[in-house]
């Protein structure tokens, strides 16, 4: 008897969506993707998720539209289910959007673990977030430095950030800054693999996460998985960290994916505990304590470095920070903004009077940023704004507090200085008890001792 395929369209933003379609939809002849649709990232609708990539049941690849288009789609397409497929996004907008897809006739459904979660032959240490920009990336610095210190081979992954071609993106091995050119990243791209680099570590990231990971376990005692956003693992952990932000007490409780995050955390770092209120804090820790009491919890701080301190006391500076993190992640404060403050800067300087084309459109995309600069480049067109966009603004010095060398992507024609910022654990259980207990429990051989 003839069973008519399930119509799916892929709600995403580059990354989750993809992985979900290749571990459970790409070779499932039970359904047929008619499409998916993008949000969050700019200029990425209107393309197509490629048939080499796509396999055989989607010989033309499968076409990506932009999410407001969705409501036609369903109708056009004759769409029976939509799958969510992407982070840090709210309650409400996720519930408001299954409202659109019900209005429209079609299932609104999210994918989990069990679905989506590839089982790697090496153990693998998963490092995520309740929110971007909690420290998930100087979280994994920190494990990665510890299991080093135990004469450990570790292996990062990267959550994906696939914004150009997308079969040459497939997989993508990165042990030298000049491979970030070879591989064409974007700033977002770099602010992620630079610092692993930089330090010596090999790090993967791409399309194809199970092709991904088969590379990996090749040159790893243990693979990191180093999130994206506040996303739960694409791979089945053996220890889960989760990273929460004071700064932002109660939205590990409001956002999607994050509090599923935090519930399957083994462990839980209170992060940036150097700059925020007692109170917050306080907040974060019942937080956990309702939904996950059995997770160890390791409090931490980011302490500030900065190369110039007297480019910021007395004068008027511009604070570039991580571009995600203000945008999608909602943050007011910053590295760049911490460092300013302490330091004595004069004034903030507003950026919104002298911005100009793409990084005009994320201010009005993004209207609560406020006087930072997100260091948005996403494409060639956006670094080329941003490089116009700091050199057009009336200021002393500028503050950059992104996690790559900002200088070597733009030229700057202010003087300017450089914030830096590492995991600092405070008291016990710390990183270190952890890992080396981790160690012991997954019989690893580790050449040198747990202390």
């Amino acid at each position: 008897m003839f069973m008519k395929k399930i119509n799916v369209i892929i709600i995403g933003a580059a990354g989750r969506d993809f992985h979900n379609f290749n571990t459970y939809y790409r070779n499932n002849e039970m359904f047929n993707v008619v499409a998916f649709t993008a949000a969050q990232i700019p200029d990425i609708d209107g393309r197509k998720y490629p048939a080499e990539l796509a396999g055989s049941l989607y010989p033309e690849g499968i076409p990506i539209y932009a999410q407001d288009d969705l409501t036609k789609l369903i109708k056009d397409l004759d769409v029976d289910t939509c799958i969510f497929s992407y982070s840090d996004v709210s309650y409400q907008q996720v519930m408001s959007l299954s409202a659109i897809v019900n209005k429209a006739g079609a299932n609104f459904e999210l994918l989990g673990p069990k679905k989506t979660q590839i089982k790697s032959t090496k153990p693998v240490i998963a490092v995520g977030a309740v929110r971007t920009g909690c420290g998930k990336s100087q979280t994994s610095r920190r494990v990665i430095e510890v299991l080093m210190e135990m004469g450990l081979k570790v292996v990062a992954i990267r959550h994906p950030m696939p914004y150009g071609d997308l079969v040459a993106q497939k997989v993508q091995r990165f042990a030298t800054v000049e491979d970030l050119k070879k591989h064409k990243c974007t700033i977002e791209e770099m602010e992620e693999y630079e610092p692993h680099v930089v330090r010596g570590n090999v790090i993967y990231a791409g399309v194809d996460y199970e092709a991904i990971l088969r590379e990996a376990e090749k040159e790893a005692d243990i693979i990191l998985w180093d999130g994206g956003n506040n996303d739960f693992s694409f791979y089945k952990p053996d220890l889960m960290i989760t990273v929460v932000d004071p700064h932002r007490p109660g939205h590990e409780l409001l956002y999607y994916p994050g509090e599923a995050t935090l519930r399957m955390a083994d462990v839980v770092v209170i992060n940036k505990m150097d700059s925020a209120g007692p109170e917050n804090i306080q907040t974060v820790r019942d937080n956990i304590a309702k939904v996950n009491p059995h997770a160890l919890v390791v409090d931490a701080a980011s302490p500030l470095t900065v190369s110039d301190p007297s480019l910021i006391k007395g004068k008027r500076v511009l604070v570039v920070e991580d571009g995600p993190t203000l945008t999608h992640g909602h943050m007011k404060i910053g590295a760049g903004t911490v460092a300013a403050t302490k330091m004595g800067a004069a004034q903030l300087v507003d950026p919104r009077p002298f911005v100009v084309g793409k990084l005009a459109e994320t201010f009005k995309i993004y209207p609560n940023i406020g006087i930072l600069l997100p260091a948005m480049g996403y494409g060639d067109q956006q670094v080329a704004d941003l490089e116009k966009s700091i050199n057009n603004t009336d200021c002393d010095s500028v503050v950059i507090a992104t996690p790559i060398d900002l200088t070597r992507i733009i030229k700057i024609n202010k003087p300017y200085t450089k914030v830096d910022y590492e995991l600092q654990e405070i008291g016990k259980p710390d990183l270190g008890n952890i890992l080396c207990d981790f160690v012991k429990k997954m019989n690893i051989n580790a050449p040198c001792c747990c202390k």
